[in-house]
């Protein structure tokens, strides 16, 4: 009982993880929280919803689908929302407010078009067979989803250590007036950013829909919370902290879930990141920022 919980708890954390990368890289290269980030992952849903009821009912096709939709639609918000922001030096709370109303908005638009209904992906979309593994029992969509979750995190890995781009994104990360000075096109830096950070979104709204079976216009806004939760006990802009936080708050769920209440995974999962912020403001993987007289 305790194995098939853990194993469950770990295939969700991935998720969870999967989420909350795409949102601290957002925080740690853009320095803004941006509270529309829940509604790429709502849009990477309904687009892997729509794109397998209606063109091809294929998992493989729909989550690139899934995420290259949430990256655009994220890129075009950022475009229209924060670009102006950025570039007139803005405070940090003229931006999060900006998103506030902007997602009360998305949200909104979202229910009147599709009305609130849970929906399902189509039948069949993914085998029903389960395996066994020493009395542990995986399905195949849990198996498709801790597997696309480590390539889409290697990916991002890979493009962050092991390429120019990522050279660039964290030399803006780092310091944007000296990065603009060496060359490098910040604002083209930060629409990649907002991308990937989308296109990250947009794909575990797709795996959740795909593990659950339920797809409705305020998903992500469920998802943001948990999202909260990681990346503040990871460490803001930390991304080596959002996958522990976020495997270790799937595995947190899962076994209150199990063992003491289904109601009660929040506010365990809550009481964590009070007890975090208490002895470690910045994370358990953030660096404390030094104050200088």
């Amino acid at each position: 009982m305790l194995a098939q919980q853990l194993v469950n708890g770990v295939l969700l954390g991935a998720t969870y993880a999967l989420f909350a990368l795409g949102f601290t890289l957002m925080f740690g290269v853009l320095k803004v929280i941006n509270l529309t980030y829940g509604f790429y992952f709502t849009a990477g849903a309904f687009a892997a919803l729509f794109f397998t009821r209606y063109v091809v009912a294929s998992v493989w096709l729909a989550l690139p689908v899934a995420a290259i939709a949430a990256g655009i639609i994220a890129m075009a918000c950022d475009g229209l929302l924060l670009t102006r922001l950025r570039r007139r030096g803005a405070p940090e709370l003229s931006s999060l407010m900006v998103t506030v109303g902007a997602v009360l908005a998305l949200n909104s638009a979202a229910a009147a078009l599709f009305s609130p209904d849970i929906r399902r992906l189509p039948v069949g979309l993914v085998s029903v067979e389960s395996f066994n593994f020493w009395g542990v029992r995986v399905t195949t969509a849990q198996f498709l989803v801790l597997g696309a979750s480590i390539v889409l995190v290697g990916a991002l890995i890979w493009l962050l250590r092991g390429t120019r781009v990522g050279v660039a994104i964290r030399a803006v990360a780092e310091n944007p007036e000296a990065a603009g000075l060496m060359g490098i096109n910040t604002g083209r830096t930060a629409a990649l950013v907002s991308f990937v950070s989308g296109a990250l979104a947009g794909a575990g709204g797709m795996l959740i829909g795909l593990n659950f079976n339920a797809i409705h216009p305020y998903m992500g806004e469920e998802m943001m919370l948990r999202g909260f939760v990681v990346v503040i006990v990871g460490g803001l802009g930390d991304i080596r902290g959002a996958l522990i936080a976020g495997l270790m708050l799937g595995v947190v769920e899962v076994l209150t879930a199990g063992y003491i209440d289904s109601g009660m995974k929040e506010a365990v999962s809550f009481a964590i990141l009070v007890l975090v912020l208490w002895t470690r403001p910045s994370g358990l993987f953030g660096a404390p920022k030094l104050r200088r007289a």
